[in-house]
């Protein structure tokens, strides 16, 4: 790290205080913002001792170019300006978990009449229920399709709900209640949707009993159906029960939460135990760049429980954290009660932490091996192609189209052997109403690199689609522009299984015939999955155009429909399909819609299947 002596000037002046640092880059904008007990103690790490930083840290702290320090009086004060400062700058390199509304939770609101259970993206200010974090969609969509199972709540919108005429998909493969034609009363289906809650809440063997008793009862008083859908019910909950495993003996609800670093990276589990069983385990990687493993661990706590509705009184970790004793208070205000943070040092508890040490140093490994792999393949692929430099970002362009119709072409990333969907585009193919693949590659590649590469770096390499004709208009397109020796171009061909070929092939200009693979697989699978992923993308855009287009061409017959009636529509609906199986007083409720135009649509769209 070359260091200017301004900077170590300045270091030389700071005290042994405990305070915040600001790390500023060369436009003054804060990357980094940091606590310590002893600022300059703190400071030394960086721009002094600098021997043993690995090679990502080391690239990071070429990037200060300053730095500012505020002195406090406490190191709890200095948690609490550091918390408040990453909130104002939202610097690159602090550990920011993911917004809440990137993790998917489940809603219910208790003030409605006849609540709903929704999927939703983002915890709002407004008295309803939340549940999650869960750790991925699937955990979410597995735990939403056991609620739906056992106690059949409701899932549509309300406007959905208020207009329905009759019962939808849900109430028919007995997955709702079907509240929107069926007689059921508010206080009835409320005691549902409080046992789910319980169920939600990992109360499971408190909703069995007292289901149980319900069904003694119907028994009792010879309502048998009844008790007969109330036993089916226990019997799908206690089938989920004894899938679930019991870590806790003493039944109470907590958080093990343990952290795992190595090479550079780290890894956070949060193992959720209610009423003494798992019920769902998430894993949160992490950079440690310029980070302590408690830094890491004290500000993932503070973001994770700030987006999550419930909070368990103990929380169980495997590491000190400086600012314990702040994080309880503030937890303690959310919860309205005690709530404990803690490293356990004997018996079950402390079996549990190590349990959950053990298991995120698992996936630590799992991930490290994985980059590993990443990087083999990226090399691999540098010496096949004879590259100057590694290939650490790929451009993958692909065309699509039906029959020469709504044409289209997409632009694919991936970045140190990984999809990074950031960088995604997607094109449109302007004033062509031909077909010819080499027209559209050849107009989307100019559209593409056009651009200035400040507004949008170039690639290590770009791959192409198809064989020695579409490489040779992309190479066209990069003379065209004078930026061919800009980076590497390759043409990546489907094998001809008729003539015997064992791998699909690869071209690279100045070359007739394609490379021979040999020992390279891994450089060849690797160029594979890009040029997948550039298909499946282009595919996916193409259909989406096609039924936009289907769409708007069978709303054009309706007379009365115009181009803001159509956008109304198309808005609301999502699509032609959900527009088909709408009521008529849904449809007439719409801005600009009314009975009779709703009466057109329908008729339309049924006559047309």
């Amino acid at each position: 790290m070359t260091m200017t002596s301004p900077i170590l000037e300045k270091y030389w002046q700071t005290p042994h205080s405990p305070g915040v640092y600001r790390m500023l880059d060369a436009k003054g904008k804060t990357i980094y913002v940091g606590k310590a007990k002893d600022l300059k103690k703190r400071l030394s790490s960086y721009f002094i001792k600098k021997t043993n930083h690995d090679a990502k840290t080391a690239a990071l702290l070429e990037m200060i170019n300053d730095f500012e320090i505020i002195i406090t009086s406490s190191g709890h004060e200095a948690f609490i300006l550091e918390s408040n400062l990453i909130k104002e700058y939202n610097p690159k390199y602090n550990v920011i978990l993911k917004d809440g509304k990137n993790y998917p939770l489940l809603r219910i609101d208790m003030n409605e009449t006849y609540p709903a259970i929704q999927r939703v993206r983002k915890i709002k200010n407004d008295k309803a229920l939340y549940f999650g974090p869960y750790s991925s969609s699937r955990s979410v969509n597995k735990t939403l399709k056991q609620i739906q199972k056992i106690f059949k709540l409701r899932q549509c919108k309300n406007t959905q709900f208020k207009n329905r005429s009759r019962p939808c998909l849900n109430y028919q493969i007995k997955a709702c209640l079907g509240l929107c034609c069926n007689d059921i009363s508010s206080v009835e289906y409320k005691k549902q949707v409080r046992d789910a809650i319980l169920f939600l809440k990992g109360r499971s063997k408190q909703v069995v009993t007292k289901l149980k008793i319900q069904m003694m009862d119907y028994s009792s008083s010879r309502e048998y159906e009844k008790a007969a859908e109330i036993r089916d019910t226990v019997f799908a909950i206690e089938n989920i029960l004894e899938k679930q495993v019991v870590v806790s003996q003493d039944l109470k609800d907590r958080d093990i939460i343990a952290f795992a670093a190595k090479k550079g990276r780290a890894v956070i589990i949060v193992m959720a135990v209610r009423s003494g069983y798992l019920i769902d385990t998430a894993y949160y990687p992490f950079d440690l760049g310029f980070k302590e493993p408690d830094e890491i661990l004290s500000a993932f706590l503070e973001q994770y429980y700030k987006n999550t509705e419930f909070l368990p009184s103990f929380i169980m970790i495997n590491q000190e954290i400086e600012n314990k004793v702040y994080l309880e208070h503030l937890f303690a205000e959310k919860k309205g009660k005690k709530v404990r943070i803690h490293i356990p040092v004997r018996g079950e508890k402390k079996r549990l932490v190590e349990m959950a040490h053990v298991n995120a140093s698992r996936e630590l490994g799992k991930r490290l091996q994985k980059e590993e792999e990443e990087r083999a393949s990226i090399m691999m692929l540098k010496e096949l192609l004879g590259m100057e430099r590694l290939p650490l970002k790929i451009e993958c362009f692909d065309n699509s189209n039906l029959s020469g119709q709504d044409p289209v072409s997409s632009m694919v990333v991936f970045k140190d052997g990984r999809a990074f969907k950031n960088g995604y585009r997607r094109f449109i193919i302007r004033d062509l109403d031909f077909q010819d693949d080499y027209a559209y590659m050849y107009q989307v590649l100019e559209r593409r690199f056009s651009k200035d590469p400040s507004e949008m770096a170039y690639p290590d390499l770009l791959v192409v689609d198809g064989g020695k004709g579409q490489l040779s208009m992309a190479v066209a397109v990069l003379k065209d522009l004078n930026i061919e020796n800009s980076f590497m171009v390759a043409g990546l061909a489907k094998k001809n299984k008729a003539k015997g070929e064992q791998f699909d092939k690869i071209y690279i200009p100045g070359r007739s015939n394609p490379l021979k693979i040999g020992q390279s697989k891994k450089a060849l699978y690797l160029l594979q999955q890009v040029r997948d992923e550039a298909h499946r993308f282009a595919i996916t855009f193409q259909r989406k155009r096609r039924e936009k287009r289907a769409g708007f061409s069978v709303l054009d017959t309706i007379p009365g429909i115009g181009p803001k009636k159509k956008k109304v529509l198309l808005k609301h609906f999502k699509g032609i399909g959900k527009m088909k199986t709408a009521s008529i007083k849904e449809i007439a409720l719409l801005p600009g819609m009314n009975k009779t135009l709703a009466e057109a649509l329908n008729h339309t769209l049924n006559r047309n299947g």
